[in-house]
């Protein structure tokens, strides 16, 4: 069975995107969809491409179980659009800047990151830089309660029964 594959965008691929696709990553591994699900993350600009996550995303997300050390920015790319099942930004403005970048059969895929979350579904998450250590923490509480909802509607696509069984104890 093909793996479902998510993209996760913000700006440069530092702080947001890269805490999202750790934590999302992780929490599919805790599930045994590690070999189902694969996530990973990318910037709509080329600022930090090669770079690490931001120290302070790095040090929060560790806190909290997450290693985000081995990875590095990226930018996306056109073939983006193809490769992933989901393309999900992390706010407002990176989704408006994804649909003007996606070919037309590729739009269905786009969303926001915070959509699947109960509590947030409506918000963006926000840049952590104008938050300090309180703006990383925000971040995570987000991103892990959505992820958490993303995975939920993933594993049901990719086993309904299964998920309605395991979801029913």
């Amino acid at each position: 069975m093909k793996a479902v594959c998510v993209l996760v965008v913000c700006t440069g691929n530092i702080c947001r995107s890269p805490t999202a696709e750790g934590v999302m990553r992780e929490l599919a591994r805790k599930r045994g969809l590690a070999d189902r699900v694969k996530v990973e993350s990318a910037g709509t600009h080329d600022y930090h491409v090669g770079e690490p996550p931001d120290p302070r995303s790095q040090k929060h997300a560790s806190k909290r179980g997450y290693d985000l050390s081995a990875q590095r920015a990226s930018q996306v790319k056109d073939a983006d659009f193809q490769s992933f099942d989901y393309i999900l930004a992390m706010d407002r403005g990176h989704l408006r800047m994804l649909r003007s970048m996606a070919p037309a059969d590729a739009k269905a895929k786009l969303g926001l990151f915070l959509e699947a979350s109960g509590k947030w579904k409506d918000e963006d998450v926000p840049d952590p830089y104008y938050g300090g250590h309180a703006g990383f923490e925000q971040v995570l509480d987000m991103v892990e309660e959505a992820a958490e909802r993303w995975l939920d509607r993933i594993e049901s696509e990719i086993d309904p029964s299964a998920f309605k069984l395991q979801r029913s104890r």
